[in-house]
């Protein structure tokens, strides 16, 4: 749980997690939600930094250590891709169709677009992961 591969992977993905989220919803996809939201006030102008900031590293540290797993010592572009795209499988579509049916955050389209933003988040995400654990295996050998 704690080997150097899985460190190293979850500083740079949690890196690009909060730097690829104040991208790709921040400045990319905020003024669409905002316009499009079906709740005023939602997001907050600012966000909690330092929670922002743990939250990144307990998602980075969570989806690295998953990785490990779903890999069984595959590890490469491939594998994290894959794992990327099944994580935004559930939490960008699965989890975005529950929140649209029990809340009134999104509308439809903006669920969608929602999700097309969570496959890019996570197979980037999943792009790092593999490459990072398959350096690493590959100087193991």
């Amino acid at each position: 749980m704690f080997s150097k591969s899985n460190l190293v992977s979850t500083l740079v993905t949690a890196i690009w997690g909060f730097g690829g989220g104040y991208l790709l919803w921040g400045l990319l996809a905020d003024p669409y939600f905002r316009e499009n939201a079906l709740t005023d006030g939602l997001m907050k102008d600012m966000p909690d930094m330092p929670y922002l900031i743990i939250g990144c590293i307990v998602a980075a540290f969570a989806f690295c250590t998953i990785y490990r797993s779903f890999g069984s010592g595959n590890y490469g572009v491939n594998s994290g891709l894959a794992f990327g795209f099944w994580l935004s499988i559930m939490h960008g579509l699965g989890d975005g169709l529950i929140n649209h049916a029990t809340s009134n955050m999104l509308d439809i389209t903006g669920t969608m677009v929602n999700f097309g933003i969570y496959l890019v988040f996570y197979l980037v995400m999943g792009l790092i992961v593999g490459l990072i654990y398959g350096k690493m295996a590959a100087t193991k050998s």
